[in-house]
């Protein structure tokens, strides 16, 4: 990125003015005098939300141990804060731990996105190339990030206090507000966002015709929110609100129109390789966050790799977390799985998602973007791209809605078109048609944030685990709220699990 020191300005500037509620003092993002005056200012701000929401998501590896690590199936070897997450003994006294329970880097996101909604209009008013068409794109995908940012958290909070004006950069403690309340808007935010979007960017689409910002579609293709990207949340949304009628309809406009991103299936080779599907920024993305080696945008820290990945691969000892043999052979049970499979004795016909499986750890290495693609185990530099979804999510969640709407046919259509790609061409149709969906959705989506969400909308369909039904009905499916907040904040409460 060309904008990278403004990008990280905003970034800290904005942590520095999220409301009482996070117990940070407020500020303006960026000096009044210095932004919200010219079309770089635009810019900037509106690349500063989407780095918001990268950071938020991949501090402290977030977004895997939300979605994969709490689940049981990755184990750590010595670490005991992992060891705890994955018990869910989310009340445990450690730092990563503490850090994961406290909403505060995701209200940063919140608090930008806000002000650039009230101060935009002011660089609409003091510069003559920012255009109505600029305008309209850029509010619409800071729209779509906001409410995305809020879909996240209600995931893994439940409640959480709902704050829609910065209120000049100075909030009071405000109260959890209802999850549901704040679906309902996050999905109506979504949908008029999507109305503004383009397809593309920088190439002639008609809601956003010529070069944005003066760059090329390279520049953009994969780095930014599409029509297609938000009708992909969108489908995440309502899925988890348990409207299957609306998951198939948002599902069918993607697979109508992904060709118009740029976006297609990927092959299992190129989704494992290190200069792949996760190697910076294609159009593929659907929708993610990109870590460009070409800009020197990577690190040591915050991606998949640094909790995965160990000797052979890279020159570490012990991997952070691994997943046991006898459990891998319990996913990928299939014989002809080109992701992972064994052969009669007992030798993997390919090492795409799992390296060393006859060692003591397993490594998973699926996402294995070391620098600019090399496989030189010296390296623990990693750029992987963190994404949120992509086209065989959305046609397994299609397959999803279809399966519980009653289209059995339709559903068994859609989950074929992934599996077979990988392939499995034999398919056993004759098994429980959700059980066959979720356990393609774990083969295929496995460490990629999705698993913890997913054995939720599991069990609220198929209503037969009562231990599981237990933890969703006294709601500690949820995170605990951070201790700190809650000591900072008296109108706060504690999820009634974790009290």
């Amino acid at each position: 990125m060309k904008k990278i020191p403004c990008i990280v300005l905003l970034y800290i500037t904005a942590l520095m003015s999220c409301n009482k509620t996070l117990d940070i003092d407020s500020s303006r993002v960026v000096g009044e005098k210095n932004m919200w005056n010219k079309l770089e200012d635009a810019r900037a701000g509106i690349l500063g939300v989407y780095a918001l929401t990268r950071a938020a998501l991949s501090d402290n590896d977030g977004h895997w141990l939300y979605g994969d690590v709490r689940t049981g199936e990755f184990i750590s070897p010595n670490r005991q804060d992992l060891k705890a997450l994955a018990s869910n003994q989310l009340n445990a006294s450690y730092p990563t731990i503490d850090a994961l329970s406290d909403w505060t880097r995701f209200y940063a996101i919140v608090n930008a996105a806000n002000i650039f909604l009230e101060r935009i209009g002011d660089v609409k008013a003091a510069d003559k190339r920012y255009t109505d068409n600029y305008l309209k794109v850029d509010v619409a995908q800071v729209r779509f990030l906001r409410a995305f940012t809020y879909f996240y958290m209600v995931r893994i909070w439940g409640d959480v206090p709902f704050v829609t004006a910065s209120h000049d950069g100075k909030f009071e403690n405000q109260p959890r507000e209802n999850s549901n309340k704040i679906l309902v808007w996050a999905q109506q935010e979504m949908l008029k966002a999507a109305t503004d979007l383009p397809f593309v960017y920088s190439g002639n689409d008609v809601q956003q015709p010529g070069n944005y910002y003066n760059e090329d579609a390279t520049r953009w293709g994969g780095a930014l929110a599409t029509k297609n990207s938000a009708y992909a949340v969108l489908a995440h949304l309502a899925a988890w609100q348990g409207n299957y009628a609306d998951v198939a309809t948002y599902t069918k406009f993607v697979e109508d129109n992904y060709g118009k991103s740029g976006i297609n299936y990927q092959s299992t080779e190129d989704l494992t390789k290190s200069n792949g599907f996760f190697f910076n920024k294609n159009t593929s993305q659907m929708f993610g966050f990109d870590s460009d080696w070409g800009h020197i945008d990577g690190s040591v820290a915050g991606h998949l790799e640094e909790l995965t990945l160990a000797e052979p691969v890279v020159n570490k000892k012990v991997p952070d977390i691994y997943i046991p043999k006898d459990t891998i052979l319990k996913i990928f049970d299939q014989p002809k799985d080109e992701r992972f499979s064994i052969d009669t004795l007992g030798q993997p016909r390919s090492e795409r998602y799992f390296t060393n499986i006859n060692g003591k750890y397993p490594i998973f290495s699926k996402i294995k973007v070391i620098q600019g693609g090399v496989s030189d185990p010296t390296f623990r530099y990693f750029t992987s791209a963190l994404i949120f979804t992509r086209l065989e999510d959305i046609v397994l969640l299609r397959a999803e809605a279809l399966a519980v709407l009653g289209d059995l046919t339709g559903a068994e259509n859609e989950v074929t078109v992934v599996m077979t790609r990988r392939g499995i061409t034999e398919i056993d149709f004759s098994q429980d048609i959700i059980d066959l969906i979720f356990k393609e959705r774990h083969r295929e989506l496995l460490g990629e944030g999705h698993r913890w969400y997913d054995l939720i909308r599991y069990n609220k369909i198929k209503q037969n685990n009562p231990v599981f039904l237990k933890l969703i009905n006294s709601q500690g499916i949820y995170w605990p709220v951070s201790r700190k907040l809650i000591s900072q904040n008296t109108l706060l409460t504690q999820n009634t699990f974790w009290k």
